[in-house]
């Protein structure tokens, strides 16, 4: 009698504290997944302030070039950027490509070769309303051209009394910009001389905040 009651007893008392363990398991489950929602809709409303917290913005660049005092040449590209309005959101960086591919002569074929200007542009907006620019600049052009005989057969040595190709003479600019602007102002941000023909090159940058 008295094992039986032992056992009755214990029964019991598990029946009794086996739902109030369950309860409390369900309590920290239920506590860990609200936790993990709120985690989640917070990710969700950064991401989202992100997105909207933008200024989108147009950006201007001109490449003027000079022979002395004397414009001779100018061309403007223009991209759309949307600037980020807090510093720790990291902007895509915007692209422009626009050239051609010139054929060179090289050795017993004809290669190609890319010439034209890349844009890179990204930005952030500062707090006192500037702007803060990055532009990575790149321009390559034909200016002129040479003469230039074909090899020797098997010699690697041009043969001056061969045929001869036409092959242009291109020039090359490059500059990594870090600028800082207000709306509506133009920078004059670079000037470059060309050291084999002594012309000019200038890059004008123009940003507007578009309404």
């Amino acid at each position: 009698m008295r094992k039986a009651s032992i056992l009755c007893m214990s029964l019991l008392t598990l029946a009794i504290v086996s739902p109030c363990c369950v309860a409390q398991e369900t309590k920290a489950e239920d506590k860990v997944k609200a936790e993990e929602r709120a985690k989640a809709e917070e990710r969700a409303k950064t991401k989202v302030k992100a997105d909207t917290n933008r200024t989108p913005v147009k950006v201007q660049i001109v490449f003027i070039e000079f022979e002395g005092e004397k414009k001779v040449k100018s061309l403007p590209y223009t991209v759309y950027v949307n600037m980020a309005q807090t510093p720790d959101v990291v902007n895509p960086w915007t692209k422009l490509r626009i050239g051609s591919r010139v054929p060179v002569y090289a050795g017993p074929g004809m290669q190609y070769i890319d010439v034209g200007t890349n844009v890179d542009c990204r930005g952030v907006r500062q707090e006192d309303g500037h702007f803060q620019l990055q532009l990575t600049l790149e321009r390559s052009w034909v200016d002129g051209e040479i003469m230039v005989p074909t090899e020797k057969s098997g010699s690697g040595m041009p043969d001056s009394h061969a045929e001869q190709f036409k092959q242009p003479v291109i020039r090359q600019f490059r500059s990594d910009l870090d600028l800082g602007l207000r709306d509506g102002q133009t920078i004059e941000s670079t000037m470059a001389t060309d050291p084999l023909n002594g012309k000019v090159l200038k890059v004008e940058v123009t940003l507007t905040v578009l309404k």
